[in-house]
């Protein structure tokens, strides 16, 4: 039980470091963005806080996926060694996925502050990195059925 209960901490923890460094990476480009507008006396946009903020979401689907597989530890078909394996393997594709969301974000943030145009396009690229942190918490909480 031990085991499981360090895995479901490793999977908010690892979760939490992956949306942590997306958050560096975005917020580090949105500010940057922000000043070449201010720079240029261009509006800001200031829809590219969404840009920045985008990898924070990866921590909550590391709570979820933590907290399932602590409701569903006792799962007597379950190995406690393999919870742990696939809590250290998804726990890092979704903070890889906040990674790569957190360098699609502030690239969107600084084409969004060059151009004005694209806001919609690039937010839909940002999403498609969303979506593997969202489909790792969803196959896995599937596996722990």
């Amino acid at each position: 039980m031990d085991l499981v209960n360090f895995a479901a901490a490793a999977v908010l923890g690892i979760s939490g470091v992956g949306s942590a460094i997306g958050l560096m990476i975005a917020g580090s480009g949105a500010i940057g963005a922000w000043k070449k507008c201010f720079m240029n006396n261009k509006q800001a946009p200031g829809t590219m806080i969404v840009f920045a903020g985008a990898p924070l979401t990866q921590t909550l689907y590391g709570y979820l996926l933590m907290s399932f597989m602590t409701r569903n530890a006792g799962n007597a078909a379950k190995s406690p060694w393999l919870l742990f394996g696939m809590g250290l393997i998804c726990s890092i594709a979704i903070a890889a996925s906040a990674i790569a969301q957190g360098v699609a974000s502030a690239s969107a943030a600084d084409a969004l502050a060059e151009t004005g145009e694209g806001g919609s396009k690039f937010l839909m690229v940002v999403g498609l990195c969303e979506t593997v942190a969202i489909f790792v918490m969803a196959f896995c909480i599937i596996f722990l059925l």
